[in-house]
C-alpha cells in the first residue's frame, strides 16, 4: 500500500542492459507479462485465498490461520518486490498503475474486514485505516492534474507497521503477544491517521501551486496575443503610410513632367519670336 505503481508500459519486453536499467526506449517496450505485473496479480489472486484459510473451520483454527498468516505475508512481500522490479528495470504499464495499488488495498482491507468480522479486531480501527486509504487514493486522483503525491517516509512507515500488527492480529496469539500486537495495532492507528493529514496539506498546497501556475500561463498568453495584435497593427499602420508616400511622390513626378513640359513650349516660343523679329529686319 505504498501508493507506488508497481508496475508499467506497454509492449514486447525487454533484458535489462549492464546496470540493470534500461533506456528510455525500453520503457515503451515492456510487456504485459512481465514479472513486476505477475507478482501483482500473484497478489490479487492471494486475496480469496487469504479470506477462505482464515474462515476455514469457522475461522479460529490456529494451524488454518497460519496458513491464513502465510498467504497475507507473500502477498506484502511481493508488493515490496513487484515495486522495486517495476522502477529498477522501467516495467512500467497501464494494466500495473491501476492494479498495484488496487491490490495493495485488496489484501489489506480484507484482512481487516475479516478480523472485525470475526471480533478480533474492533470495527473502528478498520473504519479509520480502510477510509483513510480510500480518502487518499481520491485525494490523488483530485490533485493529479497538478501534480503526483510522492509516497514518503512516513506512508511507507505506515504501511509496515499496519502490515506488522495485522498480522500479528491474523495469529492465534495469547498473553503478551496478543497484548503487543495491540500496542501495534495502535501505531499503526496513529501513524494511519498523521501521515494521511499530511497528505491532505500536500494536496492542497500542490493543487494551490497548480492553479496559480495555470492562471499565470493563461495571463502569459493573454499578454502574448495581446502583444502580437498591438504588433499587426503596427504593420498595417505603416503600410497605409507607405502606400500614401508612394502617391505623393507619383503626384510630384507628374508636376514635374507637366513643368519641364511648360519650359520646352517656353523655349519654343522664344526662338519662333526670333525668328520672326529676323524676318522683319
Amino acid at each position: 500500500m505504498t501508493g507506488v505503481p508497481a508496475s508499467a508500459a506497454g509492449g514486447s519486453g525487454a533484458k535489462p542492459v549492464r546496470g540493470g536499467k534500461l533506456g528510455t526506449a525500453a520503457v515503451n517496450q515492456a510487456s504485459l507479462w512481465n514479472i513486476a505485473n505477475i507478482l501483482t496479480m500473484v497478489r490479487l489472486l492471494l486475496v480469496p485465498g487469504f479470506v477462505l484459510l482464515l474462515f476455514h473451520n469457522g475461522g479460529y483454527d490456529p494451524a488454518w490461520r497460519s496458513f491464513a498468516w502465510a498467504a497475507f505475508a507473500i502477498a506484502m512481500i511481493t508488493d515490496l518486490f513487484d515495486g522495486h522490479l517495476a522502477r529498477t528495470y522501467n516495467l512500467v504499464t497501464d494494466f500495473g498503475k491501476i492494479a498495484d495499488p488496487i491490490a495493495d488495498k485488496a489484501i489489506m482491507g480484507a484482512a481487516l474486514i475479516s478480523l472485525s468480522v470475526l471480533g478480533d479486531l474492533p470495527w473502528w480501527i478498520t473504519g479509520v485505516i480502510i477510509a483513510r486509504e480510500l480518502g487518499i487514493t481520491l485525494m490523488r486522483f483530485w490533485v493529479i492534474r497538478h501534480a503526483v503525491i510522492p509516497a514518503s517516509r512516513g506512508g511507507k512507515l505506515k504501511t509496515l507497521a499496519q502490515g506488522t500488527a495485522v498480522g500479528m492480529y491474523v495469529l492465534a496469539l495469547t498473553g503478551p503477544l496478543a497484548t503487543l500486537r495491540f500496542w501495534m495495532m495502535m501505531v499503526a492507528v496513529v501513524l494511519t491517521v498523521v501521515t494521511g493529514l499530511d497528505y491532505v496539506r500536500q494536496a492542497v498546497v500542490l493543487r494551490r501551486k497548480g492553479l496559480a501556475a495555470e492562471r499565470a500561463a493563461v495571463a502569459e498568453r493573454a499578454a502574448e496575443a495581446t502583444e502580437e495584435a498591438l504588433q499587426a497593427a503596427a504593420g498595417t499602420t505603416v503600410g497605409a503610410g507607405s502606400t500614401a508616400g508612394a502617391v505623393a511622390g507619383t503626384t510630384d513626378a507628374r508636376g514635374g513632367g507637366t513643368d519641364v513640359r511648360g519650359g520646352v513650349t517656353d523655349v519654343r516660343g522664344t526662338a519662333e519670336a526670333r525668328d520672326a523679329a529676323e524676318a522683319e529686319r
